[in-house]
């Protein structure tokens, strides 16, 4: 009996890509983040799952079938048709982008990045995208001119050790801390689970990832927006608040040019972003974030998520659009 990649490559030399199907999205503004999410478990279409691995380099290919087991090939599989159907939405210098023509590259600390040709020749992309992936759900996110790290974790994600035992090993003082004064354990896992979420989005937004910026190297708060100056009647009702991220041996030195948004996506999942601020905006002020959530079945269907109980913001200053 075939397997589900097995019958994949059975039947790709027959099978011929369609035209990406959409019309092409606007770029993002300033300060705005669209986020793109799959869920692995309603991929069961094997020519569907074809049509994906058409889109991939032969070198994605290669990594593709190396995985090991059905799942994880499912998963890297998703994973790269994802960025490549999502990077394809967007005009860039007035041009259509074809998802298999895309180029990558990964800077010195292993972040993907894109690899963008103009007329000229090449030339730094001004979209940049960061993908993030559980067994059961996969997402991207893609901003224009600011660097972008997310992070996704299930909401049920068991922690093996002891929480504060493993919070004393990664996290800093003061988020120990904050985890030590919770007496309920569930909430203490929740707030463990969103921290984590937080400062992994934050690692992968300075490209470094986590042996360049180990965690313990910097705090992340989250403070009451209107001590920070939002005094209007909207911000206090709404609880809204503003994640700040500082160094651990300085205290004091807060890093002003990150912006980040966490939320609870699809009831099932939390979710954090991490993106460079405007750099022509005044950097003593922290406009909300322009956040636009989008579940797609890449060539069948899209479903936007913003604005719906499906995205909850919980934390950082979040407009959804």
């Amino acid at each position: 009996m075939f397997s589900f990649m097995q019958k994949m490559l059975r039947f790709q030399r027959s099978f011929s890509v369609s035209p990406f199907p959409t019309p092409p999205l606007q770029l993002p503004s300033p300060m705005e983040t669209h986020l793109w999410f799959v869920v692995p478990d309603e991929f069961k279409s094997v020519s569907l799952l074809n049509q994906y691995m058409e889109l991939l380099s032969p070198c994605e290919k290669e990594n593709v079938l190396s995985m090991r087991g059905e799942q994880l090939q499912k998963s890297a599989l998703l994973a790269r048709t994802l960025v490549r159907t999502t990077i394809a939405r967007y005009q860039i210098n007035n041009r259509v982008v074809d998802p298999r023509s895309l180029k990558f590259k990964r800077n010195v600390h292993g972040k993907p990045e894109l690899e963008w040709e103009s007329d000229g020749g090449q030339c730094p992309s001004p979209l940049h995208f960061n993908i993030s992936h559980t067994s059961s759900l996969i997402a991207c996110g893609v901003t224009v001119n600011s660097s972008i790290g997310i992070d996704i974790e299930e909401k049920q994600r068991k922690i093996k050790n002891n929480i504060l035992a493993f919070a004393r090993r990664y996290f800093s003082l003061h988020e120990v801390e904050h985890l030590s004064a919770i007496s309920d354990s569930e909430v203490q896992r929740q707030e463990f689970v969103k921290l984590w979420t937080l400062k992994e989005a934050y690692v992968k937004a300075l490209g470094r990832g986590f042996s360049a910026a180990p965690f313990k190297t910097f705090t992340i708060r989250i403070k009451n927006a209107f001590r920070r100056g939002f005094d209007h009647a909207d911000d206090i009702e709404s609880g809204a608040s503003e994640v700040v991220v500082e160094s651990s041996d300085h205290p004091e030195r807060l890093a002003n040019n990150w912006q980040f948004g966490l939320f609870e996506l699809a009831s099932s999942h939390y979710a954090a972003v991490c993106m460079e601020k405007d750099k022509a905006s005044d950097a003593g002020m922290s406009a909300p974030m322009r956040l636009t959530v989008r579940k797609t079945i890449p060539f069948v269907e899209d479903e936007c998520f913003s604005g719906t109980d499906a995205v909850v913001p919980i934390a950082g200053l979040i407009e959804q659009f």
